[in-house]
């Protein structure tokens, strides 16, 4: 199986205002040092504004690869630190953004996280980035990165081996999801999950539903 490294790990650095309806955003993330420990809703120390859209069992951890940053990076022209995006964790050598749903990461001694859906770019994302049509630009690119639930919690330091430990055979990604899926990838999707392969949140049922036309549960 995969090897890669966790490059970093980014947890709130400060609350800055917006303007929407929560007031805060918790999109400021930042590297720290040391063991950091890892429970069932992500990071001891961590936060997040609004639960409605972030946060929770199912999006507990936000991954991003350092292979889609160097992508901005270089697309941008300046740099994409750990945390800019508002990531947890950074990796290399792990494609986050093509995460089969599903798919289990072992990270340290103990930890072991769940694939479990891409991320969607919001207004707040794109006014801490300061990039003009930024929600726009980074949907094409689908270079969403990937959330994660904790399947086993313990601590977790940078620098440890990020390891890809099993992969669902449906082999629909996150990324996939996040373009949209055709029918084929739906209902390998949804196969998967009525056998009790795995889980699917929320989100993913209503894209695979939509993959096949059938009108999402309201």
């Amino acid at each position: 199986m995969t090897t890669g490294t966790l490059l970093a790990v980014c947890r709130v650095h400060a609350l800055l205002p917006t303007k929407d309806s929560t007031g805060v955003t918790a999109i400021d993330k930042r590297p720290v040092e040391g063991p950091v420990n890892v429970h069932p809703l992500g990071l001891t120390g961590d936060v997040q504004a609004s639960r409605k859209h972030h946060g929770g069992p199912v999006k507990a951890l936000y991954a991003y690869a350092q292979d889609d940053a160097d992508f901005w990076a270089r697309d941008l022209g300046r740099d994409i630190p750990p945390g800019l995006f508002g990531e947890n964790l950074r990796v290399a050598g792990i494609d986050a953004s093509n995460a089969v749903i599903g798919e289990r990461w072992a990270i340290g001694a103990q930890v072991v996280l769940e694939a479990t859906m891409p991320r969607t770019p919001c207004v707040n994302f794109a006014r801490y980035l300061g990039e003009r049509s930024w929600v726009r630009r980074f949907a094409e690119a689908n270079r969403v990165g990937t959330y994660l639930s904790v399947v086993s919690k313990g601590a977790i330091t940078a620098g440890d081996a990020v390891r890809l430990v099993s992969v669902p055979e449906h082999g629909v990604t996150a990324a996939q999801v996040y373009a949209g899926l055709d029918g084929q990838q739906a209902q390998r999707l949804l196969d998967a999950a009525a056998a009790g392969h795995l889980a699917l949140t929320p989100q993913v049922r209503k894209a695979a539903l939509q993959g096949l036309r059938v009108p999402a549960p309201a």
